[in-house]
């Protein structure tokens, strides 16, 4: 009879199970509240990309711009040779073979008030000589020369924005549409740049060798 009884409960136990579920809940209540995050929790989007607006450029160094109103060119007076000085600048003082010059002019008012001067292009001469010889001018082929008046700052220095570009040739004003035009010595030779601007010359020159 006892035998019989332990049969029953075994084959009772194989059939009910009774510890199915509270393994299943035992799973779920020690699973930590971080793994059960991780596992409800949706991905997070990828943010949009802020659009910025991008700020002014700064002005390029020493450029005169942006152009003073008229009104603030009004009022000053225009600049005279005892208040500004004009400097000659290359890139290089020694250029190699194939290197072209790059010439610029830097500008400053030496005086303790503002003035205004025409920095344009039409005002603006850059010179090459070798000794007693001009190889080139570069208003002997300018076009379209223009104007540009501009407020110069008491102790303000401008240069160029754009250089000019020496092509090691002669120069004259029949020879603009030229292909073939003489090209100048190398091998050591030297040259000096002198400019003007604003009806003011600089008081020194520019000394560099074409190599």
């Amino acid at each position: 009879m006892l035998i019989l009884v332990v049969v029953i409960a075994v084959i009772w136990l194989l059939i009910a199970r009774p510890w199915s579920g509270s393994a299943t809940a035992a799973s779920t209540s020690t699973t930590s509240p971080a793994a059960a995050a991780a596992v409800q929790t949706s991905p997070t989007p990828t943010p949009t990309p802020t659009v910025m607006s991008p700020s002014p450029s700064p002005t390029a160094s020493g450029s005169p711009s942006p152009s003073p109103s008229p009104s603030s060119t009004a009022v000053a007076s225009a600049c005279d040779a005892s208040s500004v000085t004009v400097v000659p600048l290359t890139d290089h003082t020694v250029y190699a073979a194939g290197q072209n010059p790059k010439l610029s002019i830097k500008l400053t008012n030496t005086s303790a008030v503002a003035c205004k001067i025409n920095v344009g292009t039409a005002t603006q001469s850059f010179t090459i000589t070798s000794g007693t010889d001009t190889w080139w001018r570069s208003t002997d082929c300018q076009k379209d020369p223009s104007d540009m008046v501009v407020l110069l700052k008491a102790g303000q220095t401008v240069t160029s924005s754009t250089p000019v570009v020496w092509d090691r040739t002669r120069s004259s004003v029949n020879s603009c549409v030229s292909k073939s035009r003489p090209v100048a010595p190398s091998g050591g030779a030297t040259y000096h740049l002198t400019v003007s601007i604003g009806g003011f010359d600089a008081l020194t020159d520019t000394v560099f060798q074409l190599g």
